[in-house]
């Protein structure tokens, strides 16, 4: 199975990246982590991604804040999937590292999630890989089928909760 790499341009990024590193590995995912900045490390950022698939990724899940540049960046430099993680810092609640992640030229795509979702990008990392993986896609399935199961069972059981509170 191809491995996924985390990469946040600052490891204060740590905190809101950690559930995508977690769900990957619940799903046996082999996955990196890194901190490379597409404004203060640039030429490791792009050395990275262009080398990204012949190391072995699938994936690439970029995380940042403010000008959120990194997704781009690395999507510039590789062919992989590139999943863009805007993260929420202190200006406009995360809306100017969305829109950064989002608004990608014609030709470099950027598959986005929402401002702090690293289970969602780690999900669609593991959806992707899953494509050539019968096993990843089956314990996909499973997982949605116990969200359903889970979901019906708070069904079953609301009007009582409502009734009690």
């Amino acid at each position: 199975m191809k491995k996924v790499a985390i990469i946040m341009g600052s490891k204060s990024d740590a905190p809101v990246v950690a559930p995508a590193y977690k769900t990957l590995k619940l799903f046996g995912v082999d996955v990196t982590a890194r901190v490379l900045s597409a404004h203060r490390t640039p030429e490791e950022a792009s050395a990275f991604a262009s080398g990204a698939a012949d190391a072995g990724y699938g994936v690439l899940i970029c995380c940042a804040g403010k000008a959120a540049h990194l997704a781009g960046v690395c999507a510039a430099h590789t062919a992989l999937p590139v999943i863009g993680l805007p993260i929420k810092s202190s200006f406009m609640d995360g809306l100017d590292s969305l829109l950064s992640t989002a608004q990608m030229p014609s030709g470099i795509p950027v598959a986005t999630v929402g401002v702090n979702a690293a289970e969602n990008a780690a999900l669609l990392a593991a959806q992707i890989l899953a494509l050539s993986d019968d096993g990843l896609a089956e314990a996909l399935k499973e997982r949605k089928e116990k969200m359903k199961k889970d979901i019906l069972r708070d069904d079953r059981a609301i009007e009582d909760m409502i009734a009690e509170l």
